[in-house]
């Protein structure tokens, strides 16, 4: 056996050397440094507190974490079992699965075309007619027609010189990571609605029954102010504000019940299930529990829980590897390539060692002249990077925006609900006094319908503001991410959540 050549041990070191490199620019994130706080004032220990459960004072737990089930927090059951029931069955988090799952493929399938010499078994049969004297070949009679039959096994590899196919392929995983990202996403937001939505639907119930208590109330008073018209102590006038101002409230009635009809509809179908089916628990605001201690996690951190961010960061690593890709398509491309099998004129002796044919061959392709395309590519996908790496930027500008947002709105969410409770409790006490000075005689029928419109007013206000502070809880705890990496599993996947509340 003769030994290898000196010059085809030095190409074939050469090619070595040359699999292992790959043309730049490698991932790397911007350089953005983030503030030590999420707001430009320092956040207080605490918020205000009003004289109820839901009015509690809220402390932040400054570099705490938050927990994977942050819906729990509110201390409903009918609320868990409700988030974990949209989470198996939610149509949009079906489809967010299905088109990680896609992405996964789509990595595979290249995986194997790139990383794997492509192997192709052929069987062939062809009856065919020659002509000799087309070869050169004058003094030999033409065969007649024959049957050929061909069986071989093909090999082809194409050498990722340059790391076109390696950038390729980690382009692809970045979109895996950004696929993965946005289910998370979808969790979250999906979470978050359902808590907000069944809020709504407490607040909602708040304001009917407070509003028909109004109404109660005020049709009491009509009565009375009709016996007194009969008596001729107060003038028709009076009977007729009177039920004015009991038209007017009941005429708030249908917006509210419609408005909670259509919130259960939504609830419904945030589930998973048609408005009709119904089987939805009742929520009210006494059936949840405002948490009073707000797990806030340092801002350092934010960039890697929020996952928005985390997906603005696959795609410019995506569009990093696209301009991998565009530089290594400016370079040469060898596919070696190599074949073995049989061919013979007769089955019988289609296997035997005579009908043996192979060949080896090498090819190499050198863009010369594109008429600039391959390099206005390569531009193009720099400014695809450029383009990614602003909306990163802007992405966690963004995240630290909403978190900043919902700080200062918890604040003024407790100082409005304590000053609205402090109305409601004025606006109480002077009804109840106008209301026996009116049976006196002491004050006008005017002054009583001003404070029985201000009381209405003021019920409706501390309900309104009690739900606002459970939502905008409830957006802190997205703000900040939702805790998914506290979970057993890394992987992005709902059924996990169930598994893990079941344990």
């Amino acid at each position: 056996m003769k030994p290898f050549s000196p010059h085809i041990s030095f190409i074939m070191i050469a090619l070595v050397t040359l699999a292992g490199c790959a043309v730049g620019p490698d991932f790397r994130l911007p350089d953005m440094a983030t503030p030590d706080h999420y707001t430009a004032a320092p956040l207080p220990a605490q918020t205000a507190s009003a004289p109820s459960e839901s009015g509690a004072a809220q402390h932040f737990a400054f570099a705490e974490d938050l927990p994977a089930q942050w819906w729990t927090l509110f201390r409903s059951d009918s609320l868990d079992r409700l988030v974990r029931m949209a989470l198996d069955n939610s149509p949009t988090l079906i489809q967010a699965q299905a088109i990680l799952k896609q992405a996964q493929e789509d990595l595979n399938a290249r995986t194997g075309a790139t990383q794997y010499p492509a192997v192709d078994a052929g069987l062939s049969i062809t009856r065919q007619q020659m002509d000799l004297a087309s070869y050169g070949i004058s003094n030999v009679p033409n065969p007649g027609p024959f049957t050929l039959y061909n069986a071989s096994v093909s090999v082809s590899y194409t050498l990722d010189l340059f790391g076109g196919n390696r950038r390729a392929l980690e382009g692809l995983k970045a979109k895996v990571d950004y696929q993965d990202f946005e289910l998370e996403a979808a969790i979250q937001t999906l979470a978050a609605n359902i808590v907000t939505t069944a809020i709504l639907e407490a607040s909602l119930r708040a304001q009917l029954n407070t509003t028909r208590d109004i109404i109660e109330i005020q049709q009491k008073q009509l009565d009375v102010i009709k016996k007194q018209f009969e008596l001729g102590a107060v003038s028709k006038t009076a009977v007729l504000s009177q039920e004015t101002e009991l038209a007017m409230t009941k005429a708030g009635l249908p917006p509210l019940e419609k408005q909670l009809d259509l919130t259960r509809h939504a609830l419904s179908v945030l589930i998973g299930q048609f408005p009709g089916e119904g089987k939805l628990p009742e929520f009210s605001l006494e059936s949840l529990h405002l948490p009073e201690e707000l797990p806030l996690s340092l801002p350092s951190l934010l960039a890697r829980q929020r996952p928005d961010i985390r997906a603005a960061e696959a795609l410019l690593h995506q569009a990093c590897a696209a301009v991998g890709v565009a530089t290594a398509n400016l370079y040469p491309q060898i596919t070696l390539s190599g074949g073995y099998g049989f061919q013979a004129i007769n089955t019988d002796i289609l296997f035997n060692g005579q009908s043996v044919v192979w060949n080896l061959g090498a090819g190499l392709l050198q863009p010369l002249f594109r008429g600039g395309e391959l390099t206005a590519k390569r531009r193009s996908a720099i400014a695809a990077y450029d383009q990614a790496a602003a909306q990163y930027r802007q992405t966690v500008l963004k995240g630290f925006q909403d978190v900043a947002d919902v700080l200062r709105a918890l604040e003024t969410d407790a100082r409005t609900l304590q000053a609205q409770a402090e109305a409601e409790a004025a606006a109480k006490s002077a009804l109840a006094l106008i209301e026996k000075q009116y049976e006196l005689g002491a004050v006008s029928y005017p002054a009583l319908l001003i404070a029985q419109r201000d009381y209405q007013k003021t019920r409706i206000n501390v309900v309104t503001a009690q739900a606002q502070r459970y939502a905008d809880t409830a957006a802190l705890f997205q703000a900040l991410g939702g805790g998914w990496w506290n979970r057993k599993s890394t992987s992005l996947n709902a059924k996990f959540i169930q598994e893990e509340n079941e344990e």
